[in-house]
């Protein structure tokens, strides 16, 4: 198997990948829209939920995904430097974001509002808390990445890598954006 090749099926894996993952959170979208609004008896996403928080995190996680595209820029330029720069200031906003949904999710527990408490929080916690999953492996991913450059520079491999990095941290800004929405944002309107 020659190179172009092999790319041309890590291509088709990752987007098969990505595909499987945008069905996973269309099912955890719809769990949540028909449990929301069974808190048996419990708080409501209006009362729980935090918008200025959820408005933050939203800033936070989208200027990385700013940062992530400078880091693609970098690559596609062939600086290295640039590249480290920009993945390290994507790691740390999205750890930033990880951060303050864990804190959410500990505010919630603590005040006795766990998965537990009803389908509402069930679905809340899974859906959100999926997508937290995600952001660590990102955030892993980016390590790992910065690692690989600083050993053996910007290869071809690695640049394929990175794009698609970078497309895995744009796919989960997109979903953040429809938890922002019909969490958050219809959550606490309504």
């Amino acid at each position: 198997m020659d190179e172009h090749e092999k790319n041309d099926k890590l291509k088709l894996g990752f987007w098969v990948y990505l595909m499987t993952d945008l069905i996973m959170f269309a099912v955890l979208f719809a769990a949540f829209a028909v449990l929301r609004g069974n808190t048996f008896g419990g708080a409501s996403a209006k009362e729980l939920l935090s918008l200025p928080g959820a408005l933050a995190n939203t800033l936070i996680l989208l200027t990385s995904s700013f940062t992530c595209g400078l880091a693609i820029l970098a690559v596609a330029k062939k600086d290295k430097i640039g590249t480290q720069i920009s993945l390290g200031v994507t790691f740390v906003l999205g750890l930033t974001f990880l951060i303050l949904e864990l804190n959410e999710f500990s505010k919630l527990v603590a005040d006795g509002n766990s998965w537990q408490r009803s389908a509402f929080l069930s679905s809340f916690f899974t859906l959100v808390g999926t997508h937290g999953l995600h952001i660590t492996v990102g955030l892993l991913c980016i390590i790992i990445s910065m690692i690989m450059i600083w050993r053996r520079g910007l290869t071809p491999s690695i640049s394929g890598k990175l794009v698609r990095l970078s497309l895995f941290w744009h796919f989960l800004d997109v979903v953040w954006i429809f938890i922002f929405t019909i969490v958050y944002l219809m959550g606490t309107i309504k």
